[in-house]
């Protein structure tokens, strides 16, 4: 999820999955134990215990793959000691787990042994990795990715779920985006994907709440707390307007995470949650942009979904081709957002597009990796000979770019009477609200051709789906906009210009139509 400079991506855990996955018991709650004692070792400790069904002699469990990067990342290799737990008052002697693969394991009785009403199993998970990609537990807190640390069994995501928190340090105080669980310091969950889409923190953190738009707001600081006014008068600027934007709230309530400072220990990036979001950086304005980008996907990736998203499955890689939709048009719009409230000026909005534009045209692989590609690609980010200029190209940066090329040339075919906004507020009618997925970049295509009411066949073939050269100053010029690069790039206002584009122009910076 992510104004995810360093760029990531957002993975996406959501609640839809649970259609394409068998039941177990009925009404069963697995429950997961964290223990956070001895902080200080970075051993998270975690005792599973999962109710069986008549007849079942054992079960299956597995660690996810990934989660939060598009990267294969293999939690299970930080996993130590899984082995099952005698319940209380037995003598029995309990086999070991039959490990199936690199992230699976079977635990299962012979025909001789006593049948089990559940089985308890238990396992250390080491994470002290700063960042909202990671996990991170030592004595100043605790940041949790629950899929990083919790295992699944694959057959029966679909059932509720529970976590609850031991051994916390004195003093620390637990925050996620769930419902209060049976116990103190527990939360649980309708499912496993939605367990596991909310990040917990633990620790002395400051907080602060507030409503807007039909939906209340939590946000959970780790940093100076001189940065808190600034902070929060940002905050509500960003989800005051996004909201207003996509016409209300569709969540009761949404948690920021928010960790700011300049120490490695932070960590940067931001990652989307349905209905939370984790950001880290280094300053409060750093902070502030990855928090535009990353509300956004409130609607964009958590909600306007691709299909080939979903169901999501831990165990592989998942590919789409519209990350650059997903995430490149998040970050043009995280950007309308500062420049539309008054967060960025006019010329900060213009130097942060020209800075994409010198990052894409820069890197020769612009030539021959579109941006459908770039999407597709996006499993190779964590080997560093990928992410060469003579390799890659970013789907972030030539997705913003791709945004504001669209949005100009929605703007000039109805006369400034429609925009990119329209879009996303017809996508999230037919697709976010119907709990339905779109079909990579033919749905967004449609969508943009109702909005704009001519073809864009030939636009999205040549430079989405193509490796054409973008024509910038042709599309910039319709809002009386110009790419200079004689001394670098550089995009100014026409010393000269129409009332139209002008009406054109300022519909782009105020998110207005006439």
């Amino acid at each position: 999820m992510i104004f995810c400079r360093p760029r990531s991506l957002l993975t996406f855990l959501l609640l839809f999955s649970g259609a394409a996955l068998l039941a177990g018991p009925a009404h069963a709650t697995i429950k997961y134990r964290v223990s956070l004692a001895h902080p200080e070792e970075h051993l998270f400790h975690v005792t599973m215990t999962i109710p069986l069904a008549d007849g079942d002699k054992g079960v299956v469990v597995q660690m996810p793959a990934w989660n939060t990067l598009y990267q294969v990342r293999d939690f299970a290799y930080r996993v130590r000691d899984v082995h099952e737990v005698e319940p209380a008052g037995s003598v029995a002697q309990l086999p070991l787990p039959v490990k199936l693969d690199k992230q699976t394991w079977r635990f299962e009785r012979d025909a001789s042994s006593p049948r089990p009403r559940q089985i308890s199993l238990t396992y250390a998970v080491f994470w002290d990795d700063a960042g909202p990609f990671n996990s991170q537990l030592n004595v100043h807190h605790a940041f949790v990715n629950p899929a990083e640390i919790l295992m699944y069994v694959p057959s029966r995501r679909s059932e509720d779920a529970e976590v609850s928190f031991d051994d916390v340090p004195a003093g620390w105080n637990l925050l996620a985006e769930l419902a209060q669980g049976h116990d103190t310091n527990a939360f649980s969950a309708p499912t496993y994907d939605a367990l596991v889409d909310s990040p917990v923190e633990a620790g002395k953190f400051d907080e602060f709440e507030f409503d807007s738009g039909g939906g209340h707001f939590r946000v959970v600081l780790d940093a100076n707390s001189a940065v808190r006014p600034r902070l929060q008068a940002a905050i509500e600027r960003i989800t005051a307007y996004q909201l207003q934007l996509m016409g209300g709230a569709p969540f009761r309530q949404f948690t920021f995470f928010v960790h700011i400072g300049p120490d490695p220990s932070v960590g940067e990036g931001g990652m989307e949650h349905m209905n939370s979001t984790a950001v880290a950086g280094p300053t409060l304005e750093s902070t502030v942009a990855l928090s535009a980008h990353e509300f956004f996907h409130v609607w964009n990736v958590k909600r306007i979904r691709p299909q080939d998203l979903e169901p999501v499955d831990y165990t592989k890689e998942q590919y789409t081709r519209a990350l650059w939709f997903a995430e490149g048009l998040t970050d043009a719009y995280a950007s309308y957002t500062l420049e539309r409230t008054g967060l960025w000026s006019k010329k900060q909005f213009y130097d942060d597009l020209a800075e994409q534009i010198m990052r894409l045209q820069t890197r020769p692989a612009h030539l021959w990796q579109s941006a459908e590609e770039s999407s597709l690609d996006a499993w190779f980010e964590k080997y560093d000979g990928y992410n060469v200029p003579d390799h890659s190209i970013s789907y972030y940066d030539k997705g913003q770019i791709l945004g504001v090329l669209l949005d100009l040339e929605i703007r000039d075919a109805t006369d400034n009477h429609k925009s990119l906004d329209d879009v996303f507020r017809l996508m999230n009618e037919r697709f976010a609200k119907q709990g339905k997925f779109y079909d990579e970049s033919t749905d967004i295509r449609a969508a943009v051709e109702q909005v704009a009411g001519k073809s864009f066949e030939d636009f999205f073939r040549r430079y989405i789906s193509g490796v054409d050269e973008l024509p910038y100053d042709q599309i910039l010029s319709i809002a009386g906009l110009e790419l200079k690069t004689d001394a670098g790039y550089l995009i100014g206002e026409l010393s000269h210009t129409t009332d139209r584009q002008r009406r054109i122009r300022e519909g782009l910076l105020h998110g207005s139509t006439d």
